[in-house]
């Protein structure tokens, strides 16, 4: 029996001097799902994450603008309208092909072609792609553009192997093939994908395995899951919860500037929003500053203009805030000859957003507009907007490139593809943009001052909100980068 004892004793023992095994799953809850795993397919965020993992591209950019080589060990400016970049040499795709520079050439002509749409604002200047040998590239752009090579850190110029998109053809979307840190497994569109590490990559390789990240809509079931450890790393948590998780000793709140910025636009093609007088009217009838403080409690500030603050010649900080006048919204209806007007406000699940438009709808109503809010899931709604049905719509921009032409082109260039929902088509708009691409940045500050005042004027928006990066995760995940521009990268994320 004593023998029996030392032996259970020992196992015991041995047991516990084995080290525990290292966790090789990072599970992260976001608020959407990804609606492609094709870098040019897309312009929304969630989408800009995943691909993030999967692709790289040919510079990286920090928060504070510096640049680092990615996929190009160097560069140099031939001419104002003439980039070449040298190379790589050694760098595979997950398919196990080395990445080539006709693969540089493939990825970036095809971002200008109809499969582009949605990123045609940054690849519109790309006019060819000489490849000189196997690891040299000559970039020609159309005019100078001091906004494009900022640009090249953003998800659209990924590179992508040709031969596999080739291969996958109109389904490459749901079979992606990088160089990035991760390798696709699977994805089940509206629940989950899942990514693994790619023991061929270039760079540091991540410390962990897996990459598996959850789509959870409803804010407080996120919350919930990083309180129960079924999440190592969740965002956004609510306002309502930001207490909740900072109080929780097992959690660590992240709190970081975002360059998002939350507004409510119209749709510019449908009368009498067409009218500027209707516009002004709505925008003077509604409360933003109380709506904010109300909806966001202490997240963030109402906004005075579409370019966040931490984006150079922002006026956010220089202008008056927005202020409410019932009576004039009353004057300018009438003025307008506008009676009985009836709209639909658009939102996606996102509460805050839902919460902003409830109030809208009473505001709204005190001035003789009724109003029917609808919310629809991510990918019906922003495919719903594309199509022009909406009336009014709730939405975040975020500047995902450090650069004052970005969040302007992106929403409302004649010529942008995804993001411009309020169909603006405006010449003035259009002009001082391309003029704003073909000054040197040091010298656009008036350019780009003259362009938010002009927006504010035309009002094809109002906004709500200058957001912040409010996440939580379990206090044993180190080295998690979130961004202003919110590319919140996983690569250098470890436990502890």
């Amino acid at each position: 029996m004593k023998v029996m004892k030392c032996i259970v004793v020992f196992v015991i023992l041995a047991l516990l001097a084995v080290p525990a095994a290292a966790k090789d799953r990072l599970v992260v809850i976001e608020e959407y799902d990804p609606t492609t795993l094709d870098p040019i397919g897309h312009d929304d965020l969630p989408t800009s994450r995943a691909c993030h993992e999967i692709y790289d591209t040919l510079i990286f950019v920090d928060d504070s603008s510096n640049v680092t080589p990615g996929l190009a060990e160097k560069w140099e400016y031939l001419s104002p309208t003439e980039l070449k970049f040298y190379l790589r040499k050694g760098v595979k795709f997950h398919n196990g092909d080395e990445m080539k520079a006709s693969d540089v050439r493939f990825s970036f002509l095809r971002a200008t072609t109809e499969e582009g749409a949605k990123i045609r604002n940054y690849a519109q200047n790309v006019k060819d792609v000489k490849v000189l040998d196997d690891y040299t590239v000559v970039m020609e752009l159309k005019d100078q553009d001091s906004y494009f090579f900022a640009s090249l850190a953003h998800g659209w110029a990924s590179v992508t192997s040709e031969k596999a998109v080739k291969a996958a053809g109109d389904s490459y979307g749901m079979h992606p093939v990088g160089t990035g840190p991760f390798k696709f497994v699977s994805w089940q569109k509206g629940h989950k994908y899942v990514l693994e590490r790619f023991d061929d990559f270039w760079g540091p390789k991540p410390k962990y395995k897996y990459l598996e990240v959850r789509a959870v809509p409803e804010p407080t079931s996120r919350t919930i899951a990083l309180e129960t450890g079924e999440a190592d790393l969740v965002y956004p948590i609510p306002p309502n919860d930001v207490k909740r998780v900072s109080e929780n000793k097992d959690l660590v709140l992240i709190r970081y500037p975002s360059n998002t910025v939350i507004y409510m636009g119209f749709n510019m093609t449908k009368p009498p929003l067409t009218d500027i007088r209707v516009r002004h009217a709505i925008s003077a009838a509604i409360d933003v500053v109380a709506i904010q403080a109300a909806v966001f409690r202490g997240i963030g500030s109402a906004p005075t203009t579409i370019t966040p603050p931490g984006i150079r010649y922002s006026l956010n900080d220089k202008l008056l805030p927005h202020k409410q006048d019932v009576e004039l919204a009353k004057k300018l209806l009438a003025e307008a000859g506008v009676k009985d007007l009836k709209l639909e406000i658009w939102s996606n699940e996102n509460k805050q957003r839902v919460d902003c438009a409830t109030i809208v709808q009473a505001q709204l109503e005190e001035i003789g507009i009724k109003s029917e809010i609808r919310v629809l899931e991510w990918g019906t709604y922003l495919n719903g907007l594309m199509e022009k049905k909406h009336d009014l719509f709730f939405l975040g921009t975020i500047a995902q490139v450090a650069h004052p032409n970005q969040p302007i082109s992106n929403l409302l260039e004649s010529t942008s593809g995804g993001g411009n929902y309020t169909f603006t088509r405006d010449a003035k708009i259009d002009e001082l943009l391309h003029k704003g691409r073909a000054t040197p940045i040091d010298e656009a500050g008036e350019i780009y001052v003259e362009l938010q005042e002009y927006i504010n004027e035309l009002t094809p928006m109002i906004y709500f909100q200058v957001n912040e990066f409010i996440g939580g995760a379990q206090k044993n995940v180190k080295g998690f980068d979130p961004r202003a521009t919110g590319f919140n990268s996983y690569r250098k994320v470890y436990f502890e």
